[in-house]
């Protein structure tokens, strides 16, 4: 008997035609690149499609279609029937309301029991999503999917902001509820690692076709379509970032600490930053990583302790839909990174038509605003921004996590040679380390505010002599 049978959908021309079933406990993993039509794919068969798009085909769920039905009827079957985790947490919990109270609307009947289910301290009950980290905001959206124990859970890019343990703590709690239950899960993702471990079969889009479908293990060890072996290529692990010659100290952070109240988020940080060199800063959530960047590019000033800065620093961050302004064309908007030489907009025009070269985006593209484009092509919009200061220093928060598989490779290899042909000297964040394996040849590990271990990149992941270092490395290899 299937469960969700989907047939012919078709959502304009972006979608379609695409079929598919999942049976009661089964599990399917959708993949593809920004903009192959996953998340509209979750977001016909949840009804939530935003108004100017329609479904066509059917959507059958228990042989009840619904395509075509009032929201007020597929309403009642959203928490009870099935239920979707979202991306990013923050956005999709009410900042203003409790999360004990979230859950009861969700319609759990024992908020406890409902938050220790996903392993949190019922105690949490009364506080809201901003007093809560990462993880533990993904867990309680985890909580509202399953309060009402749906047939059909829908994950859509549920880990892709968390560092690696979270990361796995996350899937195996959602594997764990999904069998105790007996819920199917519908799982979307970039990662093929994660598609690997969670799912039995797996189907690839592209540009909104339906290209390879079969079982996952089959289409990651023995892909048929040359897009399918190409995303499989993109997510392997690069090769280490080679050493390079480093000259003087830029940035110097000695005894520093950073505290929020009681809340202690940096404490005794020391380290140096050398003319060319590429340092990867690497930990879990909440562990230090941002608030590290922002003392360092003047964001936010120490508690205590003393930074020395030499040189012009610049940001690239990690949400460039949230850091570009949309109501400015991305030319204005690029050329406010230009330092005040007096000379005039034509000049700062032409100069931005040059970089938007350099960073693979059309000189056509100057009078275009941010929504008019792809995230990949955002952030580089966002590397241009940053490049176009001529900055001595260049600060990359979570730059590529957002990213698929294909689009960040390509946004890598341009930081790679930016940073090479500008000369360059870069702390690269990230959760990820094969990333930051990639991109950097020293990094230093940060746990709790304090660094516990530092050195060359290949020593420190490939030997790590920390427990929570090894804990990091561990949770990576799966």
């Amino acid at each position: 008997m299937s469960l969700l049978h989907v047939q012919d959908l078709r959502i304009g021309g972006l979608l379609g035609p695409l079929s598919f079933d999942l049976a009661p406990g089964d599990n399917l993993g959708i993949i593809g690149e920004s903009g192959s039509g996953k998340s509209l794919t979750a977001l016909s068969i949840m009804g939530l499609l935003p108004p100017q798009l329609r479904a066509q085909g059917s959507i059958a769920l228990e042989e009840r279609e619904l395509i075509g039905l009032p929201d007020r009827r597929v309403r009642p079957l959203r928490g009870s029937e099935m239920a979707m985790v979202f991306q990013e947490p923050m956005s999709a919990l009410d900042p203003l309301m409790r999360v004990g109270k979230q859950l009861e609307l969700a319609g759990s009947n024992d908020r406890a029991a409902s938050l220790r289910e996903v392993g949190l301290d019922p105690a949490l009950s009364p506080r809201y999503p901003h007093e809560l980290s990462g993880g533990q905001r993904q867990r309680v959206l985890i909580a509202m999917a399953m309060a009402r124990s749906p047939k059909l859970l829908i994950c859509d890019e549920p880990t892709t902001a968390l560092d690696a343990t979270t990361e796995q703590e996350i899937l195996d709690l959602i594997a764990s509820l999904a069998a105790q239950k007996g819920t199917a899960v519908l799982f979307i993702t970039h990662d093929l690692s994660v598609i690997a471990r969670m799912c039995s079969r797996v189907l690839v889009l592209r540009q909104g076709q339906l290209i390879e479908s079969g079982s996952t293990s089959e289409v990651l060890d023995n892909p048929q379509q040359d897009y399918t072996a190409q995303l499989i290529a993109a997510s392997r692990p690069a090769a280490p970032a080679a050493p390079r010659p480093v000259g003087d100290p830029l940035v110097e952070l000695d005894g520093v600490a950073k505290h929020f109240g009681t809340t202690h988020a940096l404490d005794d940080v020391t380290f140096t930053l050398r003319r060319g060199e590429r340092l990867g800063i690497v930990g879990g959530s909440g562990s230090g990583k941002t608030t590290t960047l922002k003392l360092i590019a003047g964001l936010d000033e120490p508690t205590s302790g003393t930074i020395s800065v030499e040189g012009r620093v610049q940001v690239v961050f990690q949400d460039p839909q949230g850091s570009l302004d949309p109501r400015l064309p991305i030319w204005k908007t690029i050329a406010e990174g230009i330092p005040n030489t007096g000379k005039k907009l034509t000049s700062d025009r032409a100069k931005v038509s040059r970089l938007l070269e350099e960073v693979g985006l059309p000189a056509d593209s100057l009078d275009r605003f941010p929504h008019e484009f792809s995230g990949g092509q955002r952030q580089r919009i966002s590397i241009a921004r940053a490049i176009i200061g001529e900055p001595d220093i260049l600060l990359a928060d979570e730059a590529v996590s957002a990213l698929d598989v294909l689009v960040r490779a390509q946004v890598l290899a341009l930081l790679d040679r930016l940073v090479e042909n500008h000369g360059l000297s870069l702390i690269f964040i990230s959760h990820d380390l094969a990333v930051v394996q990639q991109v950097c040849s020293s990094v230093l590990v940060i746990n709790n505010g304090t660094i516990v271990e530092r050195g060359n990149t290949a020593d420190i992941l490939g030997d790590p002599q920390h427990p929570y270092t090894q804990k990091l490395v561990a949770a990576r290899q799966g």
